[in-house]
């Protein structure tokens, strides 16, 4: 029977009552203590006296000071070991810290299953094992954790199967991060429950099936951040998705989404930002916008038609904007100009035309300007670079005109001009020539006029000029241009001597001067070229000797000295040309005997001094032998008839070859290399043509070979395509498309595509290079050299191999649009790199699913124009 306290005072003194009250407590509270701080030098013991750890000692002060540690009331709330390097299972007694409501183990190197020991845990409210190597499929009973738990982070691990239906029990969850797992089971019926979620994030989960996204979607109404990027989601966007009243952002993109976008998205007022880009969505944008947060818009690679919705001038906080890679058509909005937060404007590849809205970039610090391939016309704005901003200009392939704006000149912080193909005209702003940091400098078709300066940004390695009217000498600075690796200033009014100065470029791979005025001779310092592998002078007025320096270029592979006046002698010339012309000039003498052979046939044409040993070249032969002294005889004069029908029949023969020849060296100099870049490269087409020899060959198979190529930061692969035949012309429009479709694919499952280099007759496809080969090889024991040999494809690494392949499958087959299937499947099309993350190669253009009635160019091709594995 209890004993009043009162009544309990009248028998005790309360003040002994108070003090033996206060010691039980404090002796409970230090038993707690002494018992988790015995749980944490455990837990230190357990893994091993990490360094990390090394002021948790017996001896030091209180737990609750160390930078782990969090404790409430002197006991321990939170526990945070990420990033630890930790490569050991959770103890199976941390649940013995009691009071734990914060743990956090994420990324790490904690292997094995879902540690269950923390369903001990019961005051757990916040749970972080994301980045580890946990594997398994999510426990079907993982209620069991805290009925507390609020927050449940398992991301970037790989677990696999369902999100498991008991999930839902767990009422207090507000966030859910399940991102970049191996999921591949059912999910929609199993979050609908999860009514007070806040946070859902199921991103990257590339091998989810096939799924729709659910109709109630009223059940989500607190929901403010939903991630849905890469889940394989199709059919059409629900139209009530507009009662997620507490959306704020809204990522559903690299999908196979189709349908229009629901009017109701932009209703939500809370709305910051949405992702959509990568799907099949069409139709037109809704128009009516009453999200007025919106931020971040992202609609990119969609079949979207239409106008861009005058009411996205009105969007105050908008600050990224891309709505590139559709078919939107009409005019920018004239509001667009105003946007005050506005910082990257993407709307490249589209039907836009009319001019652009003038004060683009004067209210806001506008960082990205890409508008290519459209048909906008008049002027650029004046005020772009406004704010001293501006990083990257894209506007090539318009119909733009005038002169570029003077505030271009301040832009000292500009990476990239890339304003080719248009109509400008003026001169280039003074200020531009020297902006510190720009890299790419491509104004090349267009009408520009002046003279170059004596100072380039330290930075430009692509100056791209030609086709322009510049005029003037080329200047002596050019030696301060340094990091300088192509030079192209063809078709243009340069005059004067190519200075000595131009010799002493250490990158100089590309070096384009034709079809200018330029005069006096080629100076003998060339020497210095050592990287040079394409000179082209063509169509000038150079003369003297032909340096004998030049036969030392050990890049050079491409060299047009035609239509000049050089004369002398012809040197010797590199032993890895596979493009020379040195026709129309005053040459004499015999030429080298390597050159020879009909490959060269109309390099030497027009230099009425030089002679072979052979009529393959269409010369005067050096030695006729066709003199006879008994000219008396009938025999002789017999044997000259002959001699003159079988000169007659080989004129002719000769003839049809010169035309053949004269239609291929057109296209076959240096300048008809085409490149379509798709990422910044560190290498030129040039270095790439030049590197293709037998040495380089490292595998074939049916549809081309393989080189691997040194571009000074690595190895890329180089896939020619056989020449059978030259492609028609829809073929061949179509064969590109599909590329630039491929471009934009980026997974690290998938070898990466780089560039595409081509002209008429041939097609180059370069790809990264995967330094341990193919997975046929390591099955069959083909490894031979190096470190590698040495290594065991043991299961853990088999396992990994296998689901990379998966991934990259399942990627192609339900996240691209159109699909691709492979159809060529095998190990050997299995690629490793040195952490033996397996990437699918030979994918290219094996089967694009192209819907009905679309041109279906490569639907007959098995296997692909792609990176083959290479061979022994």
């Amino acid at each position: 029977m209890t004993i009043p306290l009162i009544q309990l005072c009248l028998e005790f003194p309360c003040h002994i009552f108070l003090v033996l009250f206060f010691l039980l407590g404090h002796t409970s509270s230090q038993s707690l203590y002494d018992q988790e701080h015995a749980v944490l030098l455990n837990i230190k013991q357990y893994l091993q006296d990490p360094p990390f750890l090394s002021n948790w000692t017996s001896t030091s002060s209180s737990h609750c000071s160390w930078p782990e540690i969090i404790c409430t009331t002197n006991s321990v709330t939170s526990l945070t070991l990420s990033q630890s390097n930790i490569n050991r299972t959770i103890p199976s007694f941390i649940c013995g810290l009691t009071n734990l409501t914060h743990l956090d183990f994420s990324f790490n190197f904690i292997p094995g299953g879902f540690p269950t020991p923390l369903y001990n845990c019961s005051k757990l409210e916040y749970l972080d094992l994301s980045g580890n190597n946990f594997d398994g499929k999510v426990p079907h009973d993982i209620d069991q954790l805290s009925a507390n738990l609020q927050y449940l982070n398992l991301g970037s691990t790989n677990f696999h199967g369902d999100v498991p239906s008991s999930i839902a029990k767990l009422k207090q969850l507000r966030q859910i991060k399940l991102q970049y797992c191996l999921l591949n089971g059912s999910v929609a019926g199993e979050i609908d429950d999860l009514s007070n979620l806040e946070y859902l994030d199921l991103s990257s989960n590339f091998m989810f099936p096939e799924w729709k996204l659910p109709w109630n979607l009223t059940k989500f109404n607190k929901l403010k951040v939903f991630n849905l990027y890469g889940t394989n989601l199709v059919g059409e966007i629900p139209e009530n998705i507009g009662d997620m009243v507490a959306l704020d952002m809204l990522d559903m993109s690299n999908n196979s989404l189709a349908g229009g976008i629901p009017s109701g998205l932009f209703l939500l007022k809370n709305l910051t930002s949405l992702r959509l880009y990568a799907n099949s969505l069409s139709g037109e944008i809704p128009s009516v916008v009453e999200a007025l947060n919106l931020a971040n818009l992202d609609l990119a690679r969609n079949n979207l038609t239409g106008k861009i919705p005058d009411i996205f001038g009105k969007l105050q906080q908008l600050s990224w904007l891309s709505l590139s890679l559709n078919g939107l058509s009409g005019v920018i909005p004239e509001s667009f100009g105003n946007l005050p937060a506005l910082k990257d404007f993407r709307v490249f590849f589209n039907n836009l035309s009319g001019t652009l809205p003038p004060d683009f970039g004067r209210y806001s610090k506008l960082e990205t300007f890409m508008i290519a391939s459209n048909s906008f016309t008049g002027k650029l704005p004046d005020n772009l670079c406004y704010h001293g901003m501006l990083l990257s200009l894209s506007v090539y392939d318009n119909n733009l005109s005038g002169e570029l704006p003077e505030s271009l000149g301040n832009c000292s912080g500009l990476l990239d001009l890339k304003v080719h193909n248009n109509e400008f005209s003026g001169n280039i702003p003074s200020g531009l020539w020297t902006s510190f940091n720009l890299t790419n400098f491509m104004v090349s078709h267009n009408k520009f006029t002046g003279v170059l300066p004596e100072r380039l940004s330290w930075n430009i390695s692509r100056f791209e000029i030609s086709y322009n009217q510049f005029s003037g000498g080329i200047p002596s600075g050019v030696s301060s241009w340094t990091n300088l690796v192509v030079f192209d200033a063809s078709k243009n009014n340069f005059n004067g001597s190519i200075p000595r100065q131009l010799t002493a470029l250490p990158k100089l791979t590309t070096l384009l001067l034709d079809q200018n005025q330029l005069t006096g001779e080629l100076p003998s310092d060339i020497i210095s070229w050592k990287s040079l592998v394409a000179l082209n002078l063509s169509q000038n007025q150079l003369y003297g000797q032909i340096p004998h320096a030049i036969g030392q270029l050990p890049a050079l592979s491409q060299l047009d000295l035609s239509e000049n006046e050089f004369s002398g002698q012809v040197p010797s010339l590199p032993p890895r040309l596979t493009n020379l012309n040195l026709s129309s000039n005053h040459l004499t003498g015999r030429i080298p005997s390597e050159f020879e052979n009909s490959v060269f046939a109309s390099s030497f044409l027009g230099n009425s001094g030089l002679c072979a040993d052979t009529p393959a070249l269409n010369l005067t032969l050096c030695n006729s032998g066709l003199q006879r002294k008994n000219k008396g005889s009938s025999w002789s004069v017999g044997l000259v008839i002959s001699l003159v029908i079988v000169a007659l029949l080989l004129i002719l023969l000769l003839s049809l070859l010169f035309i053949r020849f004269n239609r291929k060296r057109k296209h076959g100099l240096v300048n008809s290399w085409k490149l379509i870049s798709f990422e910044r490269l560190n290498f030129t087409e040039s270095s790439i043509v030049s590197s293709m020899t037998e040495q380089n060959i490292i595998g074939s198979g049916g549809y081309g070979i393989v080189y691997r190529i040194d571009v000074g930061s690595g190895y890329v692969a180089v896939k020619k395509i056989w020449n059978n035949r030259k492609l028609e012309k829809k073929l061949e429009n179509s064969f590109r498309a599909e590329v630039r479709i491929l471009s934009n694919i980026r997974h690290t499952n998938i070898v990466r595509l780089m560039c595409c280099i081509s002209n008429e007759d041939s097609m180059l496809l370069v790809y990264e290079y995967l330094e341990n080969h193919s997975l046929d090889k390591w099955l069959h024991k083909k490894v031979k050299s190096g470190s590698v040999s040495k290594v065991v494809l043991d299961w853990p690494k088999r396992l990994k191999i296998a689901i990379g392949i998966a991934q990259g499958l399942s990627y192609m087959h339900h996240d691209c649009s159109p699909p691709v299937v492979h159809r060529d499947i095998k190990t050997s099309n299995i690629l490793l790199d040195t952490q033996f993350n397996a990437k699918v190669a030979d994918f290219g253009l094996a089967k694009m699913l192209i819907k009905p009635g679309e041109l279906n160019t490569m639907s007959a091709v098995i296997g692909s124009f792609g990176y083959i594995a290479p061979g022994e």
